[in-house]
C-alpha cells in the first residue's frame, strides 16, 4: 500500500486464506484475480484481501493498516507493483461503494482476456526495447549537437549591449588545460578561479568558474557583466569577456601575478613583506577605485565587499580591486532596496546588517577596516587575542583614547612615515564611525591621502561640539545624505570611532571639547 508516493507504506506476500490454510497467488501467472480495499472510517483500519477470481472472500485479510491519513477527497488508484520484477496488470472490472459493501463482480460480464506466449511476447519485448534505444541515442546525439551549437552562438540581448568578448568554452578549456587543479589559484564564495592562458592569442588570463551550486548564480553573473564591461580604471581589475554554457558561468580577467592584498599582508614570505610606501600608495589606489564607482562612472555603483582579498596586486604593486559579482548598478535597473545582505564579517558596517541596504557609505565603512589593517598588519577580528584586543577597531580607539596610537603601527614596519600612519588611523577610525552619516565620502579621502585638504579634525572623545568642524566635512558625506552637523554628538570609547588626531589642530581650528 503506498500513501503519497509510488514508495510502499506496508507490503505483504501475495496469498489469501481459504478457511485452513494461507495460499499463495502467482501474480505472473496471467489468471484473473479479485481484490477487496475496504476501509472502516470509525476505526480508521484500512484492509486489503485478494484470492483467485471466482472465490468467495476469505475471512481474513492481508494485513490491516492503521491509517489517519484520509481526507475528505482522494484518489485512489492500483501502483501495479510487484516488488524487484517487472509486470504489467489489466484491470477488468471494479466496483465502489460508500457506506458497505460494494457490490460482488458479475463473472459472466467480465471480458475474456487472452494470454499470449510468453516465449514470443518476451523476444517481441526485447526487440522493441532496443529499438526505442538505439532511437534514444541518435536523437539524444542530434539534441546535444543543437544544443553545443545554440549554447556556443546563441547572444542574449545584454550581451549584444555590452559588448565584452564573449569565449568559447572549448577556448577555456584549453587555455586552462580543462581546469586541472594545479591552475587553481583561489576559491570564494561564488566559486573558483584559475589562471590560463589563451591560445589564440597568448594573453594570460584569470577565469572565474562560478559556483553551480549558487542559487542565483545567473543573476550574480548578469551583475557582474553589466559592471565590469562598462569599467575601465586603472585600479579595477579589467574584465576581457566571458562564456555561458548553459548553467555553466565564467568570467575572463586580466591575470594579476602577486595575488591578493590579503596575501601579501599575512604570507610568511619575507619577500612579500610591503614597507610603508608601498601600502600607502595601495590605500590611495583603492580609494581612486572606489571613488570612481561611486561618483565617476556611468552609474553609481556599490561595491559591497571591500576587503583584501577582493584587491589583486600586479607586477608593479599597483592595487585593482576585483570581484564585482556583489555589486549593484544604483538607481538604474537594478533595485538598491535590498534585504540580501551581503559581505564579510569585520567589513559590514552596523546599518547593513539592521536594513540590509548597501550604499557607498557601507563601501567606506568597509574601506576604512582596510586602512586600520593596512597599518596594523592584523584582521579586523582575530579571536586568538584577549578581549581588548579582539575587534581591531576598538583596540586602536582604545590606544589612541590613551594617546597611544601608534602602538597600533605594524611592528614589521622599521621605517615608515609618522604623519601619514597617523592620518590613515584616524581616517580609517572616521570612516569607521557607527553613525553614517559622519563618515567622509570618498572623494575627501582620496584628498585627505593626497595633501589636498587639511587633515580631519578629530577631537578626543567623551563629548564633542561637532560644529567646528562643518567646513571640513560639509562637503564631504556620501552623496543622498543629509548634513550631520546640525547637532552635537556624544561619544564614548565603545561607540564612537571620532577621537583626536592631533589636539593642536582642534585648538587651532576652534573645535571644543569637554573632558
Amino acid at each position: 500500500m503506498d500513501i503519497g508516493s509510488l514508495i510502499s507504506n506496508v507490503s505483504e506476500p501475495a496469498n489469501y486464506f481459504d478457511g485452513h490454510n494461507n495460499k499463495s497467488v502467482i501474480l505472473k501467472s496471467g489468471d484473473l484475480i479479485q481484490a477487496w480495499i475496504e476501509y472502516n472510517g470509525k476505526e480508521k483500519l484500512l484492509t486489503v484481501t485478494i484470492s483467485p477470481f471466482g472465490i468467495l472472500k476469505p475471512n481474513q485479510p492481508l494485513t490491516p493498516f492503521s491509517s489517519p491519513l484520509m481526507n475528505e477527497y482522494m484518489y485512489v488508484g492500483f501502483s501495479a507493483s510487484t516488488g524487484v520484477l517487472s509486470a504489467s496488470h489489466n484491470i477488468h472490472g471494479w466496483s465502489f461503494r460508500i457506506g458497505g459493501r460494494a457490490q460482488d463482480l458479475d463473472p459472466s460480464k467480465i471480458p475474456t482476456f487472452m494470454k499470449s506466449n510468453n516465449a514470443v511476447m518476451h523476444k517481441k519485448g526485447i526487440a522493441l526495447a532496443c529499438i526505442t534505444l538505439v532511437l534514444l541515442v541518435i536523437c539524444g546525439s542530434f539534441q546535444v549537437v543543437q544544443w553545443r551549437k545554440h549554447a556556443e552562438e546563441s547572444l542574449e540581448e545584454w550581451e549584444i549591449e555590452y559588448g565584452a568578448r564573449r569565449f568559447k568554452f572549448s577556448e577555456l578549456l584549453a587555455a586552462t588545460r580543462e581546469f586541472t587543479e594545479e591552475n587553481l589559484i583561489g576559491s570564494g564564495g561564488f566559486g573558483s578561479v584559475y589562471k590560463g592562458i589563451i591560445p589564440s592569442t597568448g594573453l594570460e588570463v584569470a577565469i572565474k568558474r562560478v559556483a553551480q551550486d549558487s542559487r542565483q548564480g545567473m543573476r550574480e553573473f548578469v551583475a557582474e557583466i553589466m559592471t565590469m564591461g562598462r569599467l575601465r580604471h586603472r585600479n579595477l581589475v579589467q574584465l576581457h569577456g566571458w562564456c555561458r554554457m548553459k548553467d555553466e558561468l565564467l568570467l575572463v580577467y586580466d591575470h594579476v601575478p602577486n595575488g591578493s592584498l590579503d596575501d601579501m599582508l599575512f604570507s610568511n614570505n619575507q619577500q612579500k613583506t610591503l614597507n610603508w610606501e608601498q601600502r600607502y600608495e595601495i590605500l590611495i589606489g583603492v580609494a581612486h577605485a572606489l571613488l570612481y564607482l561611486h561618483e565617476e562612472c556611468e552609474h553609481q555603483i556599490v561595491h559591497r565587499d571591500v576587503k583584501p582579498s577582493n584587491i589583486l596586486i600586479d607586477a608593479d604593486l599597483n592595487p585593482k580591486l576585483g570581484d564585482f559579482g556583489l555589486a549593484r548598478i544604483s538607481g538604474h535597473t537594478i533595485n538598491k532596496q535590498t534585504t540580501h545582505i551581503v559581505g564579510t564579517l569585520g567589513y559590514l558596517a552596523p546599518e547593513l546588517t539592521k536594513t540590509g541596504k548597501a550604499t557607498t557609505s557601507t563601501d567606506v565603512y568597509g574601506y576604512g577596516a582596510l586602512m586600520l589593517e593596512v597599518v596594523c598588519c592584523r584582521r579586523p577580528i582575530e579571536p586568538q587575542k584577549n578581549a581588548h584586543e579582539l575587534v581591531l577597531v576598538d583596540w586602536v580607539r582604545e590606544l589612541h583614547s590613551r594617546g597611544e596610537l601608534m602602538r597600533a603601527v605594524d611592528p614589521a614596519l622599521e621605517l615608515y612615515n609618522p604623519d601619514e600612519a597617523k592620518l590613515v588611523l584616524g581616517l580609517g577610525l572616521l570612516c569607521l564611525h557607527p553613525n553614517p552619516n559622519y563618515r567622509p565620502s570618498m572623494r575627501k579621502i582620496v584628498q585627505y591621502l593626497l595633501g589636498d585638504a587639511s587633515h580631519p579634525l578629530l577631537p578626543i572623545d567623551i563629548q564633542l561640539d561637532i560644529q567646528g568642524l562643518i567646513s571640513d566635512f560639509s562637503d564631504g558625506y556620501s552623496q543622498n545624505e543629509s548634513n550631520p552637523f546640525s547637532s552635537q554628538l556624544t561619544s564614548s570609547k565603545s561607540t564612537s570611532g571620532i577621537t583626536s588626531l592631533d589636539e593642536e589642530m582642534i585648538a587651532n581650528h576652534g573645535a571644543r571639547a569637554t573632558y
